[in-house]
């Protein structure tokens, strides 16, 4: 008669044993072994100097309900507030004790889109910088954004839409989200363009978003049999060089606009992901296992108290009511686990069924596959984040 523990095993082994079967019915049939899928080339490939370029700017939202800078606590904010009013023909710098909690410095942030033209309009972030609370109701001021030239690349003005919200009571008070950053869609226009010359280039990298040789060379591959020539060599893992080809009319930009769309399929490197946070698993299709035998088990000791009342018999002159002790001590060694052997060449996914049949849970498992790494039989790469 087989143990409970026993069968877990012998149960793991009849999943690998069926695993593999199943393996090798897929391979008579034909049928393809790669798990990967082919995407479109412009989805595994940026054109290099087609980027978006980050803009920032120091401005000043106006109209909130009281939640805004502590003019004693931001200073700056003040120094803002008199630069702002000097513009507009208002002198303050001899006001004393100014007073105004409607008023906040922010950082304004937005990312510049490649081939942007003078009157597009473009999204942006604002931040508080001081004290203030809230910036639910508030209106950006012009504000200037800045390129990392220095150079003035767009303007934004406009209502800030917060998300979040804060409430406060006498004796209790509550947050959602985050009340001190909005966001205005649109609330920049573009003033300058970023320079860039695709008409007039003869050749262009492509850059490729995981690097990878096998995944460039096969985009070389696509590319030359598709326009019929040898246009595209590979550089590096990361780069693919497209040239025009001579005799070619049409300008660079329209070769890349055909070529985005041919599909290739990228082979991706056998890695293990583990957030042990969380206890979150992420595996590659291509992770192997060497033949390795697995055993997992911890000492466990309960200890549980369950204490009784002593009284005397009824009616007796005699005793007193006491209060026994009963302890319940429990050991558990899990004598009963067994190695469990895993075959070479099996993939991670079926040593993590097996496992899961065995009901180990992800911590144990996580420190498993780490043991298994250690061991030399993982074929893969452990990242832990």
């Amino acid at each position: 008669m087989f143990t409970p523990r026993t069968s877990r095993i012998s149960g793991f082994t009849r999943i690998l044993a069926l695993y593999g079967l199943c393996a090798s019915l897929v391979l008579a049939l034909g049928a393809p072994v790669s798990a990967n899928a082919a995407s479109r080339l412009k989805d595994l490939v940026s054109v290099e100097g087609v980027r978006e370029n980050q803009l920032v700017g120091y401005g000043l939202v106006v109209g909130l309900n009281g939640t805004g800078d502590t003019l004693r606590n931001a200073p700056f904010t003040q120094q803002s507030i008199e630069s702002m009013l000097e513009r507009l023909g208002v002198n303050t710098r001899d006001a004393a004790n100014m007073v105004t909690d409607n008023v906040a410095a922010v950082i304004v942030t937005a990312d510049l889109p490649a081939f942007s033209r003078p009157g597009n309009r473009i999204d942006v972030q604002v931040s508080t910088m001081g004290d203030a609370e809230d910036l639910r109701g508030g209106v950006l001021m012009v504000t200037p954004l800045l390129g990392a030239d220095g150079e003035v690349y767009a303007v934004a003005q406009g209502p800030i839409a917060v998300a979040g919200f804060a409430a406060t009571g006498a004796a209790a008070n509550i947050t959602q989200g985050v009340p001190t950053s909005g966001r205005i869609a649109s609330g920049a226009i573009v003033e300058r363009e970023v320079p860039f010359e695709f008409a007039s280039m003869q050749q262009v990298n492509l850059s490729l978003k995981n690097p990878d040789f096998t995944t460039a060379k096969r985009i070389a591959t696509t590319i030359n049999n598709a326009i019929g020539s040898n246009v595209a060599q590979m550089i590096d893992p990361s780069t693919v060089q497209l040239v025009r080809p001579a005799g070619f009319d049409a300008p660079l930009i329209q070769m890349v606009t055909d070529v985005e769309q041919l599909t290739v399929e990228p082979d991706t490197p056998a890695k293990v992901v583990i957030d042990d946070r969380s206890g979150i698993i992420v595996m590659g299709a291509n992770v192997r296992v060497s033949t390795v035998a697995i055993a997992q088990g911890n000492l466990t000791i309960r200890i549980s108290e369950t204490p009784v009342a002593s009284q005397p018999n009824p009616f007796s002159d005699q005793g007193d009511t006491v209060v026994l002790p009963r302890t319940n001590i429990e050991v558990d060694t899990e004598a009963e686990n067994r190695l469990a052997l895993v075959e070479n060449s099996v993939t991670l996914q079926d040593l993590v069924n097996g496992l899961n049949a065995l009901g180990i849970g992800p911590r144990d498992m996580i420190s498993i596959l780490q043991a298994i790494k250690a061991a030399g039989a993982l074929q893969a790469d452990i990242e832990v984040m």
